[in-house]
């Protein structure tokens, strides 16, 4: 398995309950995660984009007019675990019409279902809530990690039905939209972090039970190597130069073989499995002999067809109270080791309670242009259960608190998380030589397409509009809205619109939304190209589709003029998904797993997707554990 990511780790773990025989080597570029606080403590996220904090791949994209000449930097997982192990921890699920739309044999929602149910144990009290799509015996845990301040959540829940957006029992069911709902999130109800490392790999590992499960840490895979007949027997390795010491005697240029037996699997991510195939040769042939490469399979698909949700986020002042928020645990008011060991409830948390799902009416959607309507009729209208635009409400500041000024340093506020599901703009990613470690062209495409402006200018206002609607709102955090004239109705505000707060949900609908006038659309649609950055969910760089139809992998994840060599990871997804995507990547490390027990013929039979009892999670939290 090569490298680390989130499907590594499902599938690597599976493969090594159903056979024991089988000898499994995960390759990994970055370090192991085994019980770090960074990763396993909920509150410290945030922290896991710091430089120093070791746990990140940062991919500067080109230059680009689109985004006001910026380069855009996209991080990814580098870290044992991937992206399940740094991100927000927000459990996203897609939308049965997002897999049916990949339109490929067994990847329809139907059959990924079993996988969805298989991967989870859903923690829920709300008998409202669709048990039938839920799984009760998984090991990743689906909780609220023990800490929720309903106040918080109330309130915003009352502004959004002041906007016409109501409360809904569970907007993970693959169908729901049109409303706000209470998120759950990958933490276990004892307040660790769920990721796909420490739910399916370290238990097997720290067992002892599992010798044919093996790790090597802070190695990079710099290409696979084939034989004379095209099939993948060894993948050649260096240690990762980031981990290693600068002496006199170092030798960056120091290379290894590992040989594969029976199979190589590449789970680099959207923005590195590219990479590697097309320094194994395998990629567009007029572009890999430019490059001196030899070809080995000509895929002009390689890196292309790059997707990412477009993120805008907006923050505000607000009256909340100290554990209200996550500030104080970034800003330095907490001391975390002492938090650690006094087992605060509040490192539990994520600070996202409440999130949205949405689609526009008939007069924003005439408002978006006559172009983004033909598209809407095309790939929305009569598709009701797909919405256009997510919404997370943060209590905190999503940013660096050093940058605010001394009267709003160590204050507590919430931003609103805003991307577009589906954006029109495409992007791609390649080597720029044989190496490893020259870095890559990136093109994120973001705002290249046309229509993706128009999306993001409607859920700006609409943020806008449902958080002024709170109790707890103090005006607008000048850092992080547009510069808008202070003669415009849409100047940034200072305090509440109602002193004392709202006294009834009347009192929150006859709030006048804020009139923009074309100065202001131009103002705020620059400020978008200025602050638009990524989400994290990167994916479709090498999709599975028929190879005349620029498909780079089969159905049965096989790269395409090549044997025994697959692809696991999020670069095979052929659309994009309405949700964030980590749930999308552990269903594709269970799908990808009965897809290898299958192929390699385990226990002569076929991989078997009823629920099984959950692994044994030896290092999740208990009272006198941290």
């Amino acid at each position: 398995m090569a490298k680390r990511g989130t499907v590594a780790c499902v599938t690597a773990g599976r493969l090594a309950e159903a056979d024991p025989s089988l000898s499994i080597l995960i390759i990994e570029g970055g370090k192991n995660n085994l019980n770090n606080p960074l990763i396993s403590v909920p509150a410290l996220f945030i922290r896991n984009l710091a430089p120093d904090a070791q746990s990140m791949l940062y991919y500067k994209g080109n230059k680009s007019s689109h985004t006001a000449d910026r380069e855009v930097v996209v991080p990814s997982g580098g870290i044992l675990g991937g992206g399940s192990s740094v991100n927000f921890m927000m459990y996203t699920r897609a939308h049965s019409c997002d897999f049916d739309s990949w339109k490929m044999k067994g990847w329809d929602y139907k059959s990924l279902l079993p996988y969805l149910k298989k991967l989870e144990t859903y923690h829920t009290v709300d008998g409202k809530v669709n048990k039938g799509v839920h799984g009760f015996s998984g090991p990743v845990h689906i909780s609220d990690g023990g800490y929720n301040p309903q106040g918080v959540e109330k309130d915003v829940l009352a502004a959004g039905e002041a906007i016409g957006e109501s409360e809904i029992a569970d907007l993970n069911d693959f169908t729901s939209v049109g409303g706000f709902a209470h998120w759950p999130r990958y933490v276990s109800p004892e307040g660790k972090r769920q990721d796909a490392a420490h739910c399916y790999i370290h238990p097997l590992l720290q067992s002892g039970k599992y010798p044919n499960l093996h790790l090597l840490t802070e190695t990079t895979v710099n290409r696979v190597q084939f034989d004379s007949s095209k099939r993948a027997t060894a993948v050649e390795c260096k240690p990762s130069t980031a981990f290693q010491p600068v002496t006199p005697l170092s030798n960056g240029d120091i290379h290894f073989t590992v040989k594969a037996k029976k199979l190589v699997v590449v789970s680099s991510g959207a923005l590195g499995t590219p990479l590697v195939l097309e320094r194994s040769g395998i990629g567009s042939k007029p572009f890999l002999e430019k490059l001196n490469i030899p070809v080995i399979s000509d895929l002009a698909s390689v890196g292309e067809n790059y997707q990412d949700h477009n993120l805008v986020a907006a923050t505000y002042k607000t009256n909340l109270e100290l554990e209200e928020t996550l500030d104080h645990i970034l800003d330095g008011r907490e001391n975390i080791a002492q938090a650690i060991e006094d087992r605060k409830p509040t490192l539990g948390w994520n600070g996202l309670d409440v999130a949205g799902k949405f689609r526009p009416n008939e007069a924003e959607i005439a408002a978006m242009g006559p172009e983004f309507g033909k598209l809407w009729d095309e790939g929305w209208a009569d598709v009701p259960e797909r919405p256009l635009i997510l919404l997370a409400v943060v209590n905190l500041l999503v940013g660096d608190h050093s940058l605010l000024p001394p009267p709003l340093f160590q204050k507590q506020y919430v931003s609103m998380c805003c991307y577009n599901g589906y954006p029109f703009s495409r992007g791609s990613i390649h080597i720029t030589s044989p190496s490893a470690y020259s870095p890559p062209s990136f093109d994120p495409g973001f705002l290249s397409h046309p229509c993706d402006m128009p999306v993001l200018v409607w859920i700006y206002k609409k943020q806008r509009e449902l958080y002024r609607r709170t109790n707890a709102y103090q005006g607008e955090l000048a850092l992080a809205h547009p510069p808008f004239s202070p003669e415009s109705d849409a100047r940034i505000r200072d305090g509440p619109l109602v002193e004392g707060g709202f006294k009834s949900l009347e009192e929150r609908k006859a709030v006048k939304d804020i009139a923009y006038t074309a100065d202001d659309d131009k103002v705020l649609e620059q400020w978008i190209r200025e602050r638009v950055g990524t989400t994290w969910h990167s994916l479709g760089t090498c999709k599975m589709a028929p190879r005349e139809k620029g498909g780079v992998v089969d159905d049965r994840l096989n790269v395409y003029g090549v044997t025994g060599l697959k692809l696991a990871d999020l670069s095979i997804c052929p659309e994009n998904v309405g949700a964030n995507t980590n749930n999308t990547a552990l269903m594709l490390g269970e799908k990808a797993a009965d897809i290898l027990i299958e192929d390699l013929g385990i226990g002569g039979r076929k991989g078997d997707v009823s629920e099984v009892p959950p692994l044994v999670n030896g290092l999740r939290l208990s009272k006198g554990d941290i």
